[in-house]
């Protein structure tokens, strides 16, 4: 028989652990040699897992407040961009840093404040929460942000979808797939592999540039597929990245800068810590549509990520993994989830029909 959520015995816990230590490590072993740059992917490893461990604590004690804490911190930062993130001012070049930023952050507000109105008891609170949450998506018109219009719009619409989901498994599922494909699709332009048509198509939404930088991270990982060039070298090394005046260096998508960076063992570490998230929220012991919310930003963010640079900003990152620990907390107090979500506990039974 399955294990229960409430009864997760620190599994998921220690394959964090062990992910997120692979990570920092495999970052120091593609610099030795090289005068690479490890310090940001350490920096973002450890934003992960600060911000995963204070929404598991924030999320245990005050599972609506923190998560609503979390929705209005991470709206305020958009709206600040490109100030109050930083580094986004640094990437004028396609896409503009800090439109990458503002787009992650509506997505990881808008879940957390629809993770906050799905657990509310009240309904006066749960219905303020829903609303500062269609609130996210108006931001981001406000912002002209299309990206974070988008984002924060599919986040919603799967909140709303979700609210009487029983079983996650297969929608968590969904959540997996959908980056996966993006980054087949990605990968398949940056090698030219698409027929002309599609491929034609492709580059005109993603902008020529954009595509120029992914090809060059390729070329630079297949001299060395296994370490990758180094940390932080793809200013250095990248030709198309040097024609611009004034760029950030950065290959504009997560996938590519760690191909480029770590290599094939760096994108297997990246895929590893997404994979990871998704299985804390399948084991958690919170209701099944805070769960689903979690998981479409994330699934959001993960896209967002792929298509350009969010995830080189710290607050994207910690912001998305205390997303997750909210998500995966065991609340303090018995009966908490039937009563934030107006159904019987979940048993074994429950978890085994998963």
């Amino acid at each position: 028989m399955m294990t229960a959520p409430g009864t997760r015995g620190g599994t998921a816990d220690a394959v964090g652990v062990v992910v997120l230590g692979a990570c920092a490590t495999w970052a120091l072993i593609s610099a030795v040699g090289r005068d690479a740059r490890p310090e940001g992917a350490l920096l973002a490893v450890f934003a992960v897992a600060a911000g995963y461990a204070c929404g598991r604590i924030s999320g245990a004690l005050l599972p609506v407040s923190a998560a609503a804490a979390a929705s209005f911190v991470a709206l305020t930062l958009a709206v600040a961009s490109p100030e109050g993130v930083p580094g986004a001012a640094a990437g004028f070049a396609v896409p503009p840093g800090d439109t990458g930023a503002s787009a992650a952050l509506l997505a990881v507000s808008a879940g957390a404040a629809c993770c906050a109105a799905t657990a509310a008891r009240r309904p006066g609170a749960r219905l303020a929460l829903w609303l500062s949450a269609h609130g996210v998506v108006l931001t981001g018109v406000i912002l002209a942000s299309p990206a974070g219009v988008t984002a924060s719009s599919v986040v919603l619409l799967c909140a709303l979808s979700a609210a009487r989901a029983r079983r996650r498994a297969p929608l968590l599922v969904g959540c997996a797939l959908a980056p996966a494909v993006v980054a087949a699709t990605t990968w398949a332009v940056a090698e030219d592999v698409l027929p002309e048509g599609a491929a034609a198509s492709l580059r005109s939404q993603l902008t020529d540039y954009r595509v120029a930088l992914w090809r060059d991270a390729v070329a630079l990982m297949h001299d060395d597929p296994v370490r990758g060039a180094g940390p932080d070298r793809f200013d250095q090394l990248s030709a198309t990245a040097q024609q611009v005046t004034g760029a950030d260096g950065k290959p504009h998508s997560a996938l590519f800068q760690q191909a480029v960076d770590q290599g094939l063992v760096g994108m297997a570490l990246l895929a590893m810590v997404f994979g990871w998230l998704l299985y804390e929220l399948w084991r958690s012991p919170r209701p099944t549509p805070v769960v689903v919310c979690a998981g479409a930003a994330l699934t959001a963010l993960a896209v967002l990520a792929l298509l350009g640079n969010a995830l080189s900003f710290a607050p994207v990152t910690a912001g998305a993994a205390l997303l997750a620990g909210l998500a995966s907390a065991r609340v303090a107090g018995p009966g908490y989830g039937a009563a934030a979500s107006g159904r019987t506990p979940f048993t074994a039974v429950d978890c085994a029909s998963r």
